[in-house]
């Protein structure tokens, strides 16, 4: 049996761990690695979030700006990656019509810059899901423990930008838990609840290929920080290689049975929320793997 929890988010309370919780995917970028550019416009994008709600997603995952590997963020290069401003403009009208189409719809802004994380809250959000685990904008603990709303503190190792240069690491599965950890307790030393923040190992954020099988392996020892845990492992790199024929590793495309084959372990050893671009197959693998956890 996972670890139940009451996730606090706004006004809300989202039950963790009585069946795994579905965030999908809404990329609103130009150049994200499974997607970029399907729902850059706005109408499209927004019915795009109302199927997947339809499909079985929870949570809404709203993102205006690609860290996928090599991309250069704004955070770290001036003149690189998205603005502020580029970035509000792409997902605020998003968050807006959904919440206009379905009010009771749970959004989730992935943002790594706080002002972008206020506004998307005062839009409607009531998540936000920083990649950078709150390292890349100093104001973002701060931000979010003045809005109330729900926190997703991702696990990243670097800048994606250095990701393919990363010394490898004995073991990464102690690291991360060291570093989530301290993480955690410097946002609560900002103001954050434990009760608002959830964890994501981060794979494939600063991780080489086979140190995300570790983190797939050893996942339930991720519980003895005693925060709920979310698996983002759709159509990762790592998913690709393992999937490699003739020296090749498979394509984004092929990537959908052995991402549905990650996201059932995730689920065996103790996750409770699957991020994922595919919300209605992950919905049936999650029926399934439910049963199983018990």
């Amino acid at each position: 049996m996972r670890p139940v929890f009451d996730w606090l988010i706004g006004s809300r309370v989202l039950h963790l761990g009585k069946r795994t919780l579905i965030m999908g995917v809404v990329n609103v970028t130009t150049d994200s690695f499974s997607d970029g550019g399907v729902n850059v416009d706005r109408d499209r994008a927004v019915e795009y979030a109302i199927q997947l709600l339809h499909d079985g997603a929870d949570i809404i995952d709203v993102g205006g700006e690609s860290t996928r590997p090599g991309a250069k963020v704004r955070a770290t290069e001036a003149g690189a990656g998205v603005t502020e401003k580029e970035e509000l403009e792409r997902v605020i009208p998003v968050i807006a019509g959904v919440k206009q189409k379905h009010p009771k719809a749970i959004i989730s802004s992935d943002t790594y810059k706080a002002s972008v994380a206020r506004r998307a809250v005062e839009a409607g959000a009531e998540i936000v899901n920083d990649v950078s685990g709150f390292l890349w904008d100093p104001k973002m603990a701060k931000t979010l423990a003045e809005l109330k709303c729900g926190a997703v503190l991702t696990h990243m190792r670097g800048r994606p930008q250095e990701w393919r240069t990363l010394p490898p690491v004995p073991d990464i599965v102690s690291l991360v838990k060291r570093e989530l950890r301290d993480r955690t307790e410097v946002a609560v030393l900002a103001g954050m609840k434990r009760e608002r923040m959830v964890i994501d190992p981060g794979f494939g954020f600063g991780k080489n290929h086979e140190e995300n099988y570790p983190l797939l392996r050893r996942f339930e020892e991720f519980h003895e920080l005693r925060f709920p845990l979310l698996a983002g492992i759709s159509r990762k790199s790592f998913i690709g290689r393992a999937l490699a024929r003739d020296g090749k590793d498979a394509s984004v495309a092929d990537r959908q049975f052995g991402t549905l084959a990650a996201e059932t372990v995730a689920i065996l050893k103790g996750a409770q929320i699957i991020r994922t671009h595919n919300v209605r197959a992950c919905a049936d693998a999650v029926r399934i793997a439910d049963l199983a956890a018990g």
